[in-house]
């Protein structure tokens, strides 16, 4: 599978700039935003130093879902899921085969954004220090849940929900506290926004900028919301699966 996706990319260099398209065009509008902010009278009043940091960290986490549901998304569009559940590819191999793919998606699309965020704004991401990589970790972990789940959507319903695949997360973005604290939403909101990892994640990034400090509290509690999320999304897709290939729904899907 995973041979198959690299051939993917080779014979389609649209392919391969779309992977650093979104989150090259996205650095830069949010960094050149943060250049206005912080030469205004006022910079304090929009934290503005967060912006970029916070802009390449919502690329992680959606890169990691969107290429998860895409490399799916691909296989109903050339009508090859019956043909891949008759192959002696089993469930597990194919999930191992899109997450592997999504993680080289996102470090290739926000590897390229990153750099582009030290060349024109100064911005290291590694200044995040030895959270960055647990930040990551984090973010990948729940992309790829939410990915699964949405993958479990799409063989219930077929591409009728293609767009889930570009959407799901942005659905959970005002609760994840990307670009401002989760205090400022509205007290029933954030029981809500707290039970999701990368709302955690986001909070502990502010830390790490405004105080210098990796929270660790934080991250555990991002690691352990992360385990029955992950868990759930695999359990989705795996029984969304079997009950597709068992009514021979796999032959079906396409465009």
């Amino acid at each position: 599978m995973m041979t198959r996706y690299t051939y993917l990319y080779l014979v389609s260099p649209i392919r391969i700039l779309e992977l650093v398209y979104w989150p090259t065009f996205n650095m830069l509008i949010w960094g050149f935003m943060q250049d206005y902010l912080n030469s205004a009278t006022h910079p304090a009043v929009f934290a503005a130093s967060y912006l970029v940091a916070a802009v390449l960290l919502w690329d992680v986490l959606f890169r990691s879902q969107l290429g998860l549901t895409l490399g799916f998304v691909e296989e109903m569009w050339a009508r090859n899921l019956g043909h891949l559940a008759v192959s002696p590819l089993r469930p597990l191999e194919f999930v191992g085969a899109l997450i592997a793919t999504s993680l080289v998606r996102t470090l290739v699309g926000v590897g390229g954004a990153g750099f582009l965020a030290t060349l024109f704004f100064g911005f290291n991401a590694l200044e995040l220090g030895a959270g960055l990589a647990l930040f990551f970790l984090n973010l990948v972990i729940m992309g790829w849940g939410v990915g699964l789940v949405v993958c479990a959507v799409l063989l219930r319903y077929g591409l009728a929900a293609e767009a889930l695949a570009w959407g799901a997360l942005f659905v959970l973005q005002p609760l994840c506290g990307v670009f401002y604290p989760v205090s400022i939403l509205p007290d029933w909101l954030e029981p809500i926004a707290r039970a999701l990892p990368a709302t955690h994640v986001f909070e502990g990034m502010r830390t790490v900028i405004q105080e210098g400090r990796l929270d660790v509290d934080l991250l555990a509690q991002a690691f352990l919301l992360n385990i029955p999320y992950a868990l759930a999304g695999l359990a989705a897709f795996l029984g969304s699966y079997a009950v597709a290939r068992r009514r021979g729904l796999l032959m079906s899907t396409g465009e």
